[in-house]
């Protein structure tokens, strides 16, 4: 079985809320300084769930696939140290600063250049945007069955059984194979990387995979089509929330007095 699974670099989401800053001008997050580039934790369980998989099927093969720009490979390279395969790299200044369409497009002509698939897992959404929407709209441009939000992935026999998350439980999902899956937290926590996955993904040399024809070292796309050129949505303002609190003190001439006052205070407020 042949396994694509989407990661992402993005900012450490663990970072203080406050060291991320807002260019409200060009409608830009400013990176936090000192803070080191992590994978997403949605795409890390994806790669744990990939793996979970190969565990049960020692033919399996994960490939891993990235875009953007000056990728940091001690980051990338942990899906390799967790154990997975070969890792394609969608590496150049015009992939930079695309929207969920143009990010997919991309993604789905390099998996198209890949070409042997039987599944293909990414994160529920990335854990710097949160859009959700990239796994979709691969699966979309490559005419794939798609489900989400899955916390279990059984796959063979032509045929991948998902447990996926819903409101009040899960539902139990079978869908032919080749598809597209993301994954949800649900799964549970991804396996730590070994100090002898570390050395043999250190050792290892990604594919990179730049715009242009589809020959050679390029997916069949061209620069208008993917990155900031490619992108069909338009942000209209950037900004970070105003949080304010407000405390007020009730007071009487008993404890009961106090707990009669909170309590008409709580209903005004339609809180009980």
């Amino acid at each position: 079985m042949n396994i694509i699974v989407c990661v992402k670099q993005v900012p450490d989401p663990e970072a203080p809320p406050a060291s991320f800053k807002v260019d409200p001008a060009a409608n830009k997050v400013v990176p936090p300084a000192g803070v080191a580039p992590v994978v997403s934790p949605f795409d890390e369980q994806a790669v744990e769930a990939a793996l979970r998989i190969k565990d049960k099927q020692k033919d399996t093969k994960i490939i891993i696939l990235s875009l953007g720009d000056n990728l940091v490979r001690d980051v990338i390279k942990k899906p390799l140290s967790m154990g997975a395969d070969e890792l394609v790299l969608l590496e150049d200044p015009a992939y930079e600063e695309g929207d969920s369409w143009s990010t997919a497009y991309a993604l789905s002509k390099a998996i198209e250049k890949i070409g042997s698939y039987d599944l293909i897992l990414c994160g529920r959404q990335a854990a710097d945007w949160d859009a959700g929407q990239v796994g979709t709209g691969i699966a979309e441009f490559l005419g794939l069955p798609c489900v989400t939000v899955a916390r279990k992935i059984e796959a063979g026999d032509g045929k991948a059984n998902i447990e996926r998350v819903t409101e009040d439980g899960y539902e139990v999902i079978e869908a032919a194979l080749p598809c597209l899956v993301t994954v949800s937290n649900e799964l549970g926590e991804p396996r730590y990387a070994a100090l002898k996955g570390i050395m043999a993904a250190a050792k290892k040399k990604p594919m990179i995979w730049k715009p242009g024809s589809g020959d050679g070292d390029t997916i069949a796309v061209s620069a208008d089509e993917i990155g900031v050129k490619g992108k069909v949505t338009k942000l209209e303002k950037l900004y970070q929330p105003v949080k304010e609190a407000k405390c007020e003190i009730i007071e009487g001439e008993t404890p009961a007095d106090a707990a009669v006052a909170l309590a008409q205070r709580l209903r005004e407020a339609k809180v009980i």
